[in-house]
């Protein structure tokens, strides 16, 4: 009997087979997956924003894991895969301080203009009366927190100290030291920078509504480190280029890499390339902690982290 495969389904983490390998593990990689060698996959090794398409996972008769290096998983479809015996794991809360750190980066770069003001100095149109065109200070500004996961949890924290009050907005009620706004739109009229870190499911796509980026309006901050399709991301452009939200900072976006066109013309947005999560600290444990799932797994052991 041929033995069990791992197979890595995208390509950016073909660095992962060494190490894959390293365990003992025979893989085998989705681009060059030979029809010889699906039935004999057990595992797949996943970036969980991309999409797994159902047609290609039913191709593979004996597949029992997609081990997600990542914490998000919405590229998966988890209803279908558990209802086919397919487990699915990811990388649940390894990476949240980090992400609350670059959400915490991109607010006080949005939020201060930091990126216009260092081309100010580059490009030498540095001017002392500059100095009299002063900014607003977040001390006192309300913070408004979509999700309140470790991420968002984490985000609360470090709001409250850089003296900004916390509220927050999450489907489901939980025990929290911040107030719990009735919707995610009350969350919105309520808030000076609002920042998305839910998670990423079919029924919230577009949960960040036109209705709620003009509750959030002309004064407002939209960060989002969450997943792009929380997003209306066609309102949210038409709202900072005419003026009805005042800044946004993204690390996600409807499509990535996001087309540089699209914002091309809207510079009261700071972007960074889904960076947030990828630490020296955070990425090695990703890894680990993804392949061993798939240990567990082939051993027939309980899994470190299953999606719940």
């Amino acid at each position: 009997m041929a033995e069990p495969l791992v197979m890595i389904s995208v390509v950016f983490l073909a660095g992962l087979e060494p190490m894959l390998q390293a365990k003992g593990f025979a893989t085998a990689r989705a681009w060059e997956l030979t029809d010889d060698q699906r039935p004999h996959v057990r595992a797949i090794v996943h970036g969980g924003e991309f999409v797994l398409e159902p047609e290609f996972l039913e191709s593979l008769p004996s597949l029992g894991l997609i081990a997600c290096v990542s914490v998000g998983y919405d590229g998966v479809d988890v209803p279908w895969c558990r209802a086919r015996g397919i487990d699915v794991t990811h990388a649940r809360g390894l990476n949240a301080e980090d992400v609350a750190d670059h959400a915490i980066g991109l607010m006080l770069a949005a939020w201060r203009d930091i990126p216009a003001l260092d081309r100010l100095v580059r490009e030498g149109r540095w001017r002392h009366e500059d100095r009299l065109r002063p900014q607003p200070s977040l001390g006192g500004k309300t913070l408004g927190v979509v999700g309140l996961g470790h991420i968002g949890a984490a985000v609360a924290r470090r709001a409250e100290a850089l003296r900004m009050s916390v509220q927050w907005w999450g489907p489901r009620a939980k025990d929290a030291p911040w107030p719990r706004a009735e919707s995610v739109l009350a969350l919105a009229e309520a808030s000076d920078v609002l920042v998305v870190a839910a998670r990423a499911e079919p029924a919230n796509r577009g949960l960040i509504s036109a209705a709620v980026i003009e509750a959030l309006g002309p004064q407002g901050l939209l960060v989002n480190v969450g997943r792009g399709s929380l997003v209306d991301e066609d309102a949210l452009v038409a709202a900072l280029r005419e003026g009805r939200l005042w800044r946004a900072a993204l690390d996600v976006f409807a499509t990535e890499p996001t087309p540089p066109e699209r914002w091309a013309d809207v510079s009261n947005a700071v972007l960074s390339p889904h960076h947030a999560g990828s630490s020296q600290a955070a990425i090695p444990l990703m890894i680990g902690q993804a392949i061993d799932n798939v240990g567990c797994f082939l051993a027939g052991a309980s899994l470190l982290s299953p999606v719940l």
